[in-house]
């Protein structure tokens, strides 16, 4: 099973940007589905965005579309999350997962997760 750590949380100005970072151990991760997941305090854990094994296909929250861009890196073994004119509500923790199901946004789907990153997004 594919192991997940998350980096580049940090606080931002509304309107600023920041890129997430999941690094994946093991030799399998080119064939995983990748998502994209925020919690923010006293919410549930909601879907922020997906992405197929190639790359091509990507998927995304209506709150985020135009806003953040999920891309990955299979010979690096990292997905990202790039987050433009970021707003308060965006503030939460962030994790990425990973799936062998097609295009879910159910949380439950995903079975292996990273410890999370925080995103402050300040106004």
């Amino acid at each position: 099973q594919v192991q997940l750590v998350e980096s580049g949380g940090g606080l931002v100005q509304a309107g600023g940007s920041l890129r997430l970072s999941c690094a994946a151990s093991g030799r399998t991760f080119s064939r995983y589905h990748m998502g994209w997941f925020r919690q923010a305090p006293g919410k549930e854990r909601e879907f922020v965005g997906g992405i197929s094994p190639s790359g091509i296909s990507t998927y995304y929250t209506d709150s985020v579309k135009g806003r953040f861009t999920i891309s990955r890196d299979n010979a690096k073994n990292t997905v990202y999350l790039q987050m433009n004119s970021l707003k308060p509500e965006d503030t939460a923790v962030y994790y990425c997962a990973a799936t062998m199901t097609m295009r879910t946004y159910s949380a439950r789907d995903y079975n292996a997760w990273g410890q999370g990153t925080q995103v402050t997004v300040s106004s």
